[in-house]
């Protein structure tokens, strides 16, 4: 479940319609059917599960397609916080987070439309790490491709 509190404070995260359990999960490398509550609060995210209570920065969080896409705004926080940190790139787990979705993307669009998702993100990415993902797209694409034409072949014999 997650709730978004407004306790003291009308101001609320842009970076909000980013958060989701999956990501949520791969981030704190925990299964997602032991998150019990997500937070969001004005600043952080308070993830409770069962047996770890963290705080969690919006700008952790990588986009979806299910949210508006990402802003100039949204960029400028990502890099703020990766340069604080002296990574200068988004984290190991966006990578995980981005091959995970490609490999469940149900449809030639759904997938497209990750890897549009990536276009506009390549900038936050090695250059390893954006190959990797192209990789990735690739071998989805295939795989996703032959078994439509697969599809398509049985129902022509039928």
């Amino acid at each position: 479940m997650i709730t978004i509190e407004r306790a003291e404070s009308n101001y609320v995260n842009p970076l909000v319609r980013f958060v989701t359990e999956d990501a949520i999960a791969l981030l704190l490398n925990i299964p997602v059917t032991e998150i019990k509550e997500i937070r969001c609060w004005p600043n952080v995210i308070l993830v409770i599960a069962e047996h770890l209570v963290r705080f969690v920065s919006y700008a952790d969080l990588p986009p979806i397609l299910e949210a508006a896409p990402p802003t100039n705004q949204d960029i400028l926080t990502w890099r703020k916080r990766w340069r604080k940190q002296k990574t200068y790139k988004a984290p190991e787990f966006w990578k995980e987070f981005y091959s995970q979705k490609f490999r469940q993307a149900t449809s030639s669009a759904q997938l497209y439309a990750w890897g549009r998702l990536i276009n506009i993100l390549k900038f936050a990415f090695s250059h390893e790490r954006l190959e990797y993902l192209r990789n990735v797209f690739r071998t989805c694409r295939t795989l996703l491709t032959s078994s439509v034409s697969h599809l398509t072949n049985s129902q022509i014999l039928a």
